[in-house]
Parts: C-alpha cells; structure tokens; sequence
C-alpha cells in the first residue's frame, strides 16, 4: 500500500501476527523500521473465549505505532517542517480509538489510580507506625518483667 488511506480490507479467520517494514525515500537517510502488529480475524467475548455469536459483524483491531526520529537527518528534519504532521484528532470515533481526548482520559486514570494507591500507602504507613510501636510497647513490658 503506497497511497492514504492506508486500509486493507480482506476475508478470512485466525490469528497470526503481520510484519510490516516502512522504507523511506533515499534522501532522508533513515534505514527501514520494521513493525509488527498481531491480528485476529474473530472476535472475542468479555470472558476471553471466541465469539461464536456474531459471525458476520466485521473484527476490527486496533493498534497505535509511533515513530520518534530523534537525530534525523538534515534532510528529513527540513521535510518534517515543510509538512508538520496533523496529529492525533480531538475526538474518538468508532473507527479510531486514538484521539487527544483520549490521551487526556488516560492520563486522568492514571492520576486517579496514582492517588488512589498514595491514599493505601498513607493508611498501611499508619498502620505500620502503630504496630511498629505496639511492638516496641510489648518489647519494653518484656524486658521489665524479665528484670
């Protein structure tokens, strides 16, 4: 596939992984990156186990690559200025998960889970410090019944 939009469409059933290798035009310079994406063809119930139920509704699967060119060539870093990628679209459609209000959905989990798992360690510090001087508490009665 050489032109946008960059879509197969084909029939089949099964699972196996595709590899797909990006070659970029000569005068950029970069060597070709290979990619590889796993691909199922059924799909899948809540439990894990293959649907059975919805053989003719079309399988789509989802993956989101990013390519960082961190020293690219001269030539390739003036390419990248004369045609700035569009980025991600603001919102998510049914065909394309990835969007920039997505991103900021996951980074507000994240910083949810994050204070979530500072508020357990807050009450399991706590309750260390109260055992630990229990323990120092019982310490201190046996070694003045022990005199």
């Amino acid at each position: 596939i050489e032109h946008p939009p960059f879509e197969l469409t084909e029939t089949g059933w099964g699972e196996f992984e595709l590899t797909m290798k990006l070659q970029f035009v000569p005068e950029s310079g970069e060597k070709p990156v290979t990619l590889y994406h796993n691909l199922r063809l059924h799909p899948y119930e809540e439990d894990g186990s293959i649907s059975t139920a919805n053989k003719n509704k079309p399988v789509q699967s989802f993956q989101y690559d990013e390519l960082v060119f961190t020293e690219p060539t001269e030539y390739l870093h003036s390419l990248f200025l004369q045609h700035p990628s569009a980025g991600l679209p603001p919102r998510s459609t049914p065909t394309n998960p990835y969007s920039v209000q997505a991103e900021v959905d996951e980074i507000r989990k994240i910083e949810e889970a994050t204070k979530k798992v500072q508020e357990q360690l807050t009450i399991y510090k706590n309750k260390l410090e109260k055992t630990t001087k229990e323990l120092d508490d019982v310490k201190g009665e046996l070694e003045r019944i022990k005199k």
